[in-house]
């Protein structure tokens, strides 16, 4: 046995070796990509579109921008950018290649297909030269990643000098007995819907649990620190239960 096999990570609230990480989160998104969109409309009971928003609102893309969307799946964020843009580019990586399939059917993506990339790749290893993108975003994607910190400091590296990282991801709310409430609806709901929507309930039970095992706002804001971003800051939203973090590359 490797000593990379004798590291381990958490699988929702599995520990498993760092090695078996990412197929199992790859065999999840495989799993639900085709109602991945519904789901989010009825997990968050619509919420995530007005995150998303807020999330374009504090990043106010420019015209000429090149976007860099790691675990950009079904492209939400990539056409609310190039929408907000006007002109640019955008890359949309994600490690299933399932996912980008259902985003490459969407309308926006033959409104915009001369604008768009798609390519499977692992956040850990980004598969693009250093300084090459001015923005990079990863909405609910960064809790999936074995390893966190190496997905930011890659973010680092390919963004240009005044690049902007952009992370949207549920987190933690300060208050304990909302928080409590919150749990409840999280362990006994969705997990349920996700039997009936999409027909798997493990999927949605592993979603619920890693947004528990990610770290809170202020202990991801220092790790967006540590891979050398500048000016890093965030916002809650909806009280905490989903977080903005943001950071320069200067």
């Amino acid at each position: 046995m490797t000593q990379t096999d004798k590291t381990t990570t958490h699988f929702g609230f599995q520990t498993v070796p760092e090695g078996e990480k990412a197929g199992r989160v790859q065999g999840v998104f495989t799993s639900v990509a085709s109602k991945y969109d519904v789901m989010n409309d009825v997990m968050s009971m619509g919420i995530h579109r007005v995150w998303k928003d807020a999330m374009m609102d504090w990043l106010a893309p420019r015209p000429g921008q090149r976007l860099l969307d790691v675990a950009g799946g079904t492209g939400d964020i990539s056409f609310k950018f190039l929408g907000r843009a006007g002109h640019g580019h955008a890359t949309v990586l994600d490690l299933t290649e399932s996912m980008l399939v259902e985003g490459r059917k969407r309308a926006e993506a033959a409104q915009m297909a001369d604008s768009l990339d798609w390519v499977v790749g692992d956040a850990m290893a980004l598969p693009f030269p250093d300084n090459t993108f001015d923005v990079y975003t990863i909405s609910f994607g960064i809790r999936n990643v074995t390893r966190p910190q190496e997905a930011l400091n890659e973010a680092f590296r390919v963004l240009r000098p005044g690049g902007r990282l952009m992370v949207l991801e549920f987190s933690q709310i300060p208050n304990d007995l909302m928080q409590k409430a919150y749990d409840l609806y999280s362990f006994n709901v969705i997990p349920r819907m996700g039997q009936a929507i999409a027909n798997d309930r493990d999927s949605y039970q592993y979603l619920v649990e890693s947004i528990r095992k990610f770290p809170d706002q202020d202990t991801f804001l220092n790790m967006v620190r540590i891979a050398g971003f500048e000016n890093a800051k965030y916002r809650n939203l909806s009280m905490g239960i989903a977080c903005l973090h943001s950071g320069w590359k200067i």
